[in-house]
């Protein structure tokens, strides 16, 4: 297992990190026991960060791995967990929430705890406002918390006003050859390294779908490039090969995927792509953008949108829907742009005041686009039940 340096505090964290959303299953119940050899197995071999959030596998992710981590296991690795911003009207809440976190890890002190799921800076800004964060910084000070993060979802100039908001110990970000342009961007990794952040990388593989439903046409690119390498293996080695990236969560939910990534992470160097190689991803993400419905590249020169929409998103979540054949391309539609954003930010929200389209470089005939976007991603029950969402997520 290669290791790399945590810069700001001098942590060797394993390139390889245990994402623990997707325990296997045995019915509708985690597999327990299967569960708990896994990440054992993983920890002999190598892996020493492990990610969860309060959440997870409602609620039973944090459990499983305070089990997993007893008898000796706790001290060898680093537990990442988060605190759901969304969940928090009250300072109170986010105590009881740690405490309850604290219990079902079985540990004492939490070694990276993040703000969960942070869409723009508003969301941080009500953290402050309520005294979470002061509340944060006197938990690490008591050494109960040992560094202070945030994972995003948002768009680019969100990540950069957060980003900078604050003196973080880390963040974590989705990134991947397809994301590139997409969410925090290249720019924002490069950014927050510029700044001394360390990187965690989640979706390395979008949930699979960089695996599954990749066009055939990119699976051939990579098959005559090499039979030998999965492109589970080239997505992985792709982000590995930034050196700006700490760590990479991977959700592993059966023995074969621990095996191979921990496989692939034993000689995945930053800056070790050929020129061949680097050039084969020019050629897949030219496929890909291709087969892009909108050629929307997320430089956010349409935004601020004066009325709130979230242009790249909107164009980002369509385009996913297409090109991945995402299923739940409408939740998470509903999720990013309505129920999580500061104000509902999807594509119905346009007034088609024009502004946005005089500014892209890539003379996108935004409004006619939103309007389509509108009409396959939304639908009439959109706006209430984002409203009901919000509300029981406390997003004001």
């Amino acid at each position: 297992m290669m290791m790399r340096e945590n810069t700001k505090n001098g942590d060797s964290l394993s390139i390889l990190g245990f994402g623990c959303m997707r325990f296997p299953m045995k019915g509708s119940a985690i597999d327990e026991d299967r569960t708990i050899r896994m990440i054992r197995d993983s920890i002999e071999k190598g892996i020493n960060y492990f990610d969860t959030a309060y959440f997870y596998h409602g609620g039973k992710s944090e459990s499983l791995l305070g089990k997993a981590l007893a008898g000796g296991y706790r001290q060898k690795v680093k537990i990442a967990t988060k605190l759901p911003p969304f969940m928090v009207s009250k300072l109170d809440g986010a105590m009881k929430i740690f405490e309850t976190q604290l219990t079902r890890l079985q540990t004492d002190y939490i070694d990276y705890y993040l703000l969960h799921m942070l869409t723009d800076k508003a969301s941080f800004d009500r953290m402050v406002s309520i005294g979470v964060v002061q509340w944060l910084e006197e938990l690490k000070d008591e050494g109960k918390i040992k560094n202070i993060g945030f994972s995003f979802h948002g768009s680019k100039t969100d990540f950069e006003d957060i980003v900078a908001a604050y003196p973080w110990d880390f963040c974590q970000i989705q990134y991947n050859y397809l994301d590139e342009n997409n969410q925090a961007t290249k720019s924002g990794l490069l950014l927050a390294n510029s700044l001394g952040i360390p990187v965690i990388v989640m979706e390395p593989l979008r949930g699979g779908k960089l695996v599954t439903n990749l066009p055939k046409e990119v699976t051939s690119a990579f098959q005559k490039f090499s039979k030998d390498r999965t492109p589970a293996e080239w997505a992985l080695r792709w982000i590995w090969n930034h050196p700006e990236v700490t760590v990479v969560l991977s959700g592993m939910s059966d023995e074969a995927q621990v095996e191979e990534n921990i496989r692939i992470a034993k000689d995945a160097a930053p800056n070790s792509f050929t020129k061949e190689e680097l050039e084969l991803f020019d050629k897949v993400k030219a496929i890909m953008h291709e087969k892009t419905k909108i050629p929307c590249t997320a430089c956010n020169y349409c935004m601020p949108c004066p009325f709130g929409v979230n242009i790249p998103g909107c164009f980002s979540a369509y385009n996913s829907k297409y090109l991945l054949e995402d299923k739940r391309y409408r939740w998470k539609y509903m999720q990013t742009l309505g129920v999580l954003s500061k104000q509902p930010a999807y594509a119905s929200v346009c007034t088609e005041c024009g502004k946005c389209e005089r500014n892209c470089p890539q003379k996108i005939e935004i409004r006619k686009e939103l309007k389509t976007v509108k009409r396959e991603m939304e639908g009439i029950f959109i706006k209430p039940l984002v409203a009901v969402a919000r509300k029981i997520a406390r997003v004001k």
